[in-house]
């Protein structure tokens, strides 16, 4: 199979899933955190979060570099490298043992720039074989990044048990090997159709006044970044990473101490805080990628975006008090997860649809730059509150002191709000 030869479409989709299935191990470093800070490790709070946020961090930088490339190389041989240095990222990992550094550079910053070699590849290629379902493609295609995380932490932790009985060295090198080989295998169909084709009755939409047009333009990566849209995009995307970034690398942490506050004994209070990320959350982000991406093709990208953003700024504002209760904790981590989701297929839509399909490798590395940074401050944030919290409990003789998470949740929640007033005022760039 070569470049340009016309296949079943839905092969690419298959083989999206499969790659993106292992790029969301990332977001399965929430299940590593508590091994990490007990012996014999011993990790702060913050320096988790570190590793998280430097592998988000090079995720988004290197993505930029793997747009460039994927337009002049074969799109398969990008993916293949991505799974590759993924892989590796975690086998050295399993090599490095207590040592803080090592993991950042193995897990951060190696696994990190595989993810981002990887993943660029599925949406660009994916956007060019359906042009007429762009928020739909595109929700599928990065559907497996959130069913990953459900999948590997359950494997680890809750249904496979698989750090309790091998450790978390072991489980590193057992999924850096399980990665480059599922990867290598979904690049099998990640491969471009030819110029000039389309779908069989597919011809663009004109464009919509006030909304995104569907391809109207193609913008180089130059003058894209001369536009007032891509800067609105990019504090749009920053707003909703940094949210949900900071719940996925502190969920766990912060729900064990609002439920021990309330007199729930530690081992339950694990067990709930993490079923709310290793289920709630994790099935929830999956199922927004596709269902946000869904709902996009039919109201625009526009109003979902604004949606999304309302209705994510109010729940991360009510997140502190739902901590504190059970099914409270599951049903926010699920609204988060979902809408978190939603922002990962949104906002590659919303790229094509303002700048066009021909560039949208190259231009949303750059949009996606605000992931990368809202990587690094929404963990870190989260995990700095972490340490403020276990500070304050053992200046209180051991009593639980929840109360430094709210801060967090309380920026996130407004940053989203303001996200969504920039998305009624987004705008199609004009030609």
């Amino acid at each position: 199979m070569t470049d340009g030869r016309v296949m079943n479409r839905w092969l690419v989709v298959v083989g999206a899933i499969l790659i993106q299935l292992c790029l969301g191990a990332i977001y399965a470093w929430s299940v590593f955190t508590p091994e990490l800070r007990a012996e014999p490790y011993n990790f702060t709070d913050t320096q988790t979060q570190w590793v998280f946020g430097v592998g988000l961090a090079s995720f988004a930088i290197v993505m930029i570099i793997a747009g460039r490339i994927q337009a002049k190389f074969p799109p398969r041989n990008v993916a293949i490298a991505g799974g590759i240095v993924l892989g590796l990222g975690y086998v050295a990992a399993s090599f490095v043992g207590t040592s803080f550094v090592g993991h950042l550079i193995c897990i951060g910053l190696i696994g990190g720039s595989g993810i981002g070699l990887a993943y660029v590849v599925p949406i660009a290629v994916g956007v060019k074989w359906f042009p007429d379902k762009k928020g739909m493609l595109t929700g599928l295609a990065v559907a497996g990044f959130g069913f990953g995380a459900l999948f590997w932490i359950q494997l680890a932790g809750p249904a496979g048990q698989l750090i309790a009985r091998w450790g978390v060295a072991n489980v590193f090198l057992l999924y850096g090997i399980a990665f480059a080989a599922i990867v290598i295998l979904g690049s099998t169909w990640m491969v471009n159709p030819s110029a000039d084709w389309k779908p069989e009755g597919w011809e663009p939409p004109p464009p919509l006044p006030g909304s995104a047009a569907s391809g109207s333009i193609d913008l180089s990566s130059s003058e894209m970044l001369r536009t007032p849209q891509f800067y609105m995009l990019w504090l749009m995307f920053l707003s909703g990473s940094m949210a949900g970034l900071m719940v996925i690398g502190c969920i766990a942490l912060f729900g064990i101490d609002a439920l021990r506050s309330t007199g729930v004994d530690e081992p339950t209070a694990r067990a709930w805080a993490g079923t709310a990320m290793a289920v709630f959350f994790a099935l929830a982000n999956g199922l927004g990628r596709i269902g946000w991406g869904m709902i996009s093709d039919k109201l625009g990208r526009k109003a979902s975006l604004f949606l999304l953003f309302l209705i994510q700024g109010i729940v991360m504002l009510s997140f502190y008090q739902m901590g504190f209760h059970r099914w409270s904790l599951y049903l926010g981590s699920a609204l988060i997860g979902f809408n978190f989701g939603g922002t990962l297929a949104l906002f590659a839509a919303a790229t094509a649809d303002c700048f066009g399909n021909k560039n949208v490798g190259t231009n949303y590395g750059w949009v996606f730059t605000a992931y990368g940074f809202g990587g690094v401050v929404g963990p870190v944030l989260g995990g700095h509150f972490g340490d403020v919290a276990k500070a304050a409990a053992a200046q209180a003789g051991g009593q639980i002191d929840p109360s430094p998470w709210a801060t967090p949740f309380v920026v996130a929640g407004i940053a989203c709000l303001a996200a969504a007033a920039l998305a009624l005022a987004l705008r199609t760039p004009k030609a």
